[in-house]
């Protein structure tokens, strides 16, 4: 097996990858793919790079969309802050 995701795909500092991966269960060896989620941030007191990676099943996809939408929602609609809106605005 390859060291490298099949796919990449990046927005600014977040970034999601796709796995082929192997197993063996009866005897078989089976395939089947997982997603690496990362999100990377520059650590000024320490002066470096730092990431930080979620791994999940491709089964994971649509309940972490839901959560993530649902999260948004709230945030957008009904708890807006106001010092982070001037924030985005600068």
């Amino acid at each position: 097996m390859a060291n490298r995701p099949v796919k990449t795909y990046k927005a600014k500092n977040i970034q999601g990858a796709i796995w082929e991966n192997e197993r063996e269960k009866n005897g078989v060896i089976i395939g089947f793919k997982t997603v690496s989620i990362r999100r990377s941030w520059y650590d000024k007191d320490k002066e470096l790079w730092r990431d930080e990676t979620m791994n999940l099943h491709k089964t994971d996809l649509p309940k972490l969309i839901v959560v993530l939408n649902k999260i948004q929602e709230e945030l957008l609609l009904n708890h807006e802050d106001k010092e982070e809106e001037s924030e985005e605005n600068e």
